[in-house]
């Protein structure tokens, strides 16, 4: 089966408090173990991962520089992403390379720098919701908004942080780089932290600043390659509804009309579990053929086997 693997935070950073590249590579390599277990099954697999606590500090990092030194170059967000693709890539090639060794599995891996296509009228960018970056005083927030154009909300009384757009992914640029790399048996990571941001403007690529959920951006990039499944891989072994009270229940399977049915009841909290059903009902819509499954990192090939996970069925 061809698999598109999104991978959550916890397969890139397990312990929240060592948010460190020596850290993140060691928890690469315990992640890999499960992703060369599909492989060795025979299963295509192609890995979508997040990027919100790495960008994060890539952008804390420069947003310091320019604050000690004003002629440090405060780099756009849309370069950030890009910085933490080759971050993140770099360390899932070298995990997944080194479990392919110990197995005598002969393939490739690659990590393509992918931009992905949002529409400039999406209705997320009239209203920015996802704050990125430093905490900054109101007086310094001003500044930037005069200065930079950046679009600054106090959050949660801590100071005021840069926010931006959550818009939906509507296509993939490197697509068929993407698909010549699957036909010649390459373990392909792309769309990384939801994919670069870009509109299309007159034949013209612009990046944008804004952050694409890297569950719909797995979903599109599963649709596009025509994946058999969509596996995406979380903290939490099965969806629940009624989550952390006394009446929570774990789900195996969800068809179409309980999946609206939960999401109209608040059932899955915004940013965390709802996109991630959202984009798993995306896909199984996509036909009857369809598989999507959430699951924990632990039990993927357990998940893919029908013995594990929450499973998604084009049904009502």
């Amino acid at each position: 089966m061809k698999i598109v693997l999104a991978l959550g935070g916890n397969a890139l950073q397990s312990n929240p408090k060592d948010a460190s590249p020596q850290a993140q590579l060691l928890t690469c390599k315990e992640t890999a173990k499960s992703i060369i277990e599909l492989i060795r099954e025979g299963h295509t697999v192609v890995v979508v991962h997040g990027n919100g606590p790495q960008v994060g500090q890539i952008l804390n990092t420069v947003e310091s520089g320019h604050r000690f030194n004003e002629s440090n170059i405060l780099f756009p967000f849309d370069v950030c992403g890009a910085f933490s693709q080759g971050y993140i890539g770099y360390h899932l090639q070298n995990a997944i390379e080194e479990e392919l060794k110990r197995f005598g599995v002969k393939k490739s891996v690659g990590t393509i720098v992918t931009q992905v296509v949002v529409d400039k009228d999406d209705p997320g960018f009239q209203n920015p919701t996802k704050p990125i970056g430093s905490f900054y005083s109101e007086e310094d927030a001003l500044k930037l908004e005069q200065e930079q154009g950046y679009v600054m909300k106090e959050d949660a009384g801590r100071g005021f942080r840069r926010t931006v757009a959550s818009p939906k992914p509507i296509d993939v640029i490197e697509k068929d780089i993407i698909k010549t790399l699957i036909d010649a048996g390459v373990i392909v990571i792309s769309c990384g932290g939801g994919g670069i941001p870009v509109i299309v403007e007159n034949d013209s690529i612009k990046g944008v600043a804004a952050v694409i959920d890297k569950d719909f951006a797995a979903e599109k990039l599963a649709e596009i390659i025509d994946a058999d499944v969509l596996l995406i891989l979380t903290a939490v072994d099965k969806v629940f509804i009624n989550y952390n009270k006394p009446e929570e229940k774990a789900l195996d399977v969800l068809n179409i009309e309980e999946v609206e049915r939960y999401i109209s009841e608040n059932q899955f909290a915004p940013g965390s579990m709802l996109p991630k059903v959202e984009a798993c009902k995306k896909f199984v819509e996509c036909g009857k053929d369809k598989i999507a499954i959430i699951a924990s990192l632990s039990s993927a090939k357990a998940a893919l086997k029908g013995t594990s996970g929450t499973r998604f069925i084009n049904e009502r």
